[in-house]
């Protein structure tokens, strides 16, 4: 992958294409995401989340920009299909070293939860999978700028729900990554693992309502 240096106002930066040719990644001198916030956060246009980051918020405000992804060294950007990249580099750039030269917090909410944080409640299987997710298969996907966030594990089919984010979310490649590379890393290591499938984020929007629906749905029950 070509790098292609950019240097102003005391910042260099780095730009490296992605899988995705609407996903660019850039490397600016300096760390981007603190850790305590996990190894990444995805923010997309027109998403209340795009609030808690004010380098994201940034750079959406620039015409063309669909999503921003936060990694520890680098922020992967995501266009439509309008404006070109010589177009939105300069912009993006911009945006960049504006902000680390104004000392900025990169995000400011403080209770982002990262995804393959084990939880008391996890069980071993899920654990594992987290773990896997973490040490063997993030690493790599972050290497063209992309991320994958689990969503749950269901232990009567054995299939592993996924998010797709930055590089990776609407590359044509994803389900060759998905299907050659997780799923068969997963099932090789775990054998409760019998698939890997991507959520969408209508899915996900649609699950979220639908367990906060069976939630209420309890406490009205217990109530009465």
């Amino acid at each position: 992958t070509a790098l292609r240096p950019f240097a102003a106002r005391g910042m260099f930066i780095q730009t490296e294409s992605t899988p995705n040719p609407k996903a660019l990644k850039f490397l600016p001198d300096c760390p981007v995401l603190p850790p305590e916030f996990g190894p990444g956060v995805d923010f997309r246009l027109g998403q209340a989340s795009d609030l808690t980051s004010p380098l994201a918020k940034r750079i959406m405000r620039i015409d063309g920009v669909m999503g921003v992804f936060l990694g520890l060294d680098f922020i992967s950007v995501t266009k439509d299909d309008g404006p070109s990249w010589p177009e939105l580099k300069p912009q993006v750039f911009a945006e960049i070293m504006e902000f680390f030269s104004d000392d900025l917090p990169v995000v400011k909410a403080a209770d982002i939860t990262a995804d393959t944080a084990i939880q008391e409640e996890d069980t071993e299987i899920i654990a594992m999978i987290k773990e896997l997710l973490d040490t063997r298969i993030r690493p790599a996907v972050h290497e063209d700028g992309g991320d994958l966030f689990f969503n749950n594990f269901d232990e009567d089919t054995g299939i592993v729900y996924l998010r797709l984010a930055g590089s990776c979310s609407g590359c044509p490649s994803s389900s060759v990554t998905l299907k050659n590379g997780v799923e068969r890393m997963l099932m090789h290591y775990i054998p409760e693992v019998r698939g890997v499938e991507e959520i969408e984020e209508d899915e996900l929007v649609m699950l979220n309502k639908a367990e906060v629906e069976q939630l209420e749905a309890r406490l009205s029950g217990n109530n009465k």
